[in-house]
């Protein structure tokens, strides 16, 4: 079974403009730069905390001229972080300073939610979670213990419908269905406080989405292991009748792939070995990793990726 989510990997505009944004305005830790495996002249940045654990990280695919997306039924709606009770003042105010886009906030389950948008017009929210404030958090950019992120409450997707890709979270990625809000259901994990949480938004007639900048690419959920992922696997194949790619090793988790019935791209991913695999966790982020397929090409490759600026270092 799943432990929820995993991370979540989503295309961005301008790399050195992606970096500033998730590591200073929002003060998450930048876990590893690599590149795309499948297009080793882009980079692929993890965010995440001080660990980069499951559940707290935000990828990019960041291409300098990439056109923006538009959000489409289909899709990933909206990303949401955890914070601390109490600090949605705080980020108000930072997004007003930082000429951050963002919406008045709500209610949303009896939890207060601040939704925003990053540099690409890409849909994120925070949540006010009562304990958040005791757990370990990441701080940088000015943003003391108290106030800072915890990590990911939740993914919403954007559906025509709820029940077929209900039954996949159900059945399959070990969530249950708690309750509905308007158009909205939410499913939990029982026993998850870090990305824990899908809420499908069942929506008819709405345009199919386009990708690009500001998009989600996937949403990845947690296997324990291998043997996890493969029993996951058989049962998206038996019960639901959907295929899964062969397992892709990611350097830093092993993974598979499905289109759940709703469209939206989903990832089975294993928690080990994690981002300390090849490098120091003291040093996390700061040099170029590469998988060894691609090492001899090292010269090439740092030829061509983009300035992350000095906000990277």
């Amino acid at each position: 079974m799943s432990h929820g989510i995993h991370h979540v990997t989503a295309i961005a505009g301008p790399a050195a403009r992606n970096v500033r944004f998730y590591t200073d305005t929002l003060g998450l830790r930048l876990v590893k730069r690599t590149v795309n495996f499948d297009d080793p002249g882009t980079w692929h940045l993890y965010y995440g905390d001080e660990a980069g654990s499951p559940g707290t990280i935000l990828t990019f695919f960041p291409w300098e001229h990439a056109a923006p997306g538009r959000l489409g039924v289909g899709e990933t709606q909206e990303t949401v972080f955890r914070v601390p009770e109490g600090s949605i003042g705080f980020w108000t105010h930072r997004f007003i300073e930082r000429g951050v886009a963002f919406d008045p906030p709500v209610k949303r389950f009896g939890e207060t939610a601040l939704a925003f948008r990053d540099p690409d017009g890409m849909h994120l929210a925070l949540v006010a979670v009562s304990g958040a404030e005791t757990e370990l958090g990441w701080t940088a950019g000015g943003i003391s213990p108290e106030v800072a992120i915890r990590g990911f409450h939740s993914v919403s997707l954007l559906l025509e419908e709820k029940a077929p890709t209900g039954a996949v979270l159900t059945d399959v990625l070990g969530f249950r269905e708690l309750g509905s809000e308007g158009s909205t259901t939410r499913f939990q994990v029982d026993s998850v406080s870090v990305g824990g949480i899908v809420d499908i938004r069942a929506v008819g007639g709405f345009l199919k989405p386009r990708p690009g900048a500001g998009s989600v690419h996937h949403v990845a959920f947690r296997a324990a292991d291998d043997a996890a992922e493969a029993a996951m696997a058989r049962r998206l194949v038996e019960n639901h009748r959907i295929g899964v790619t062969e397992q892709r090793d990611r350097n830093y988790f092993r993974s598979v792939y499905f289109r759940e019935p709703g469209h939206v791209l989903f990832e089975i991913a294993t928690d080990a070995p994690g981002f300390a695999v090849d490098e120091p966790a003291a040093t996390l982020g700061q040099t170029l990793k590469l998988p060894a397929g691609l090492e001899s090409h090292r010269a090439r490759i740092e030829s061509v990726l983009p300035d992350l600026g000095t906000e990277a270092a």
